[in-house]
């Protein structure tokens, strides 16, 4: 499965209400600036195995335009990102994003 594909061939996004406002209420994070990061490069994408119960689901680890560095939970519904959950990366997780950096910048 070629996730960044399946991300790029998407055609827009699947917004549920309630977690335009949990993501906001929870870490000031905003719809757009979730938007935001799937436009932007590097983006990492990876399949999110422990919450796949019910529908495959995915991460990804990206920048904003105001440079906030975000890990956001989605599914793919038909040909749109559906996000779940939008927050700021974790320490974890930005040394996984600088290192990623690094080996596409080679």
């Amino acid at each position: 499965m070629d996730l960044n594909r399946i991300v790029r061939d998407c055609t827009g996004f699947d917004w549920d209400e309630f977690n335009i406002h949990k993501n906001w209420d929870k870490h000031q994070v905003s719809w757009w600036e979730c938007e935001e990061v799937f436009l932007g490069e590097p983006l990492l994408l990876a399949e999110d195995i422990k919450h796949s119960q019910k529908e495959k689901r995915y991460y990804s680890l990206g920048i904003s335009d105001e440079g906030r560095k975000l890990f956001i939970s989605f599914t793919i519904r038909g040909h749109k990102i559906r996000p779940i959950s939008a927050r700021d990366m974790s320490k974890k997780e930005r040394k996984i994003y600088a290192d990623s950096k690094i080996e596409t910048d080679s």
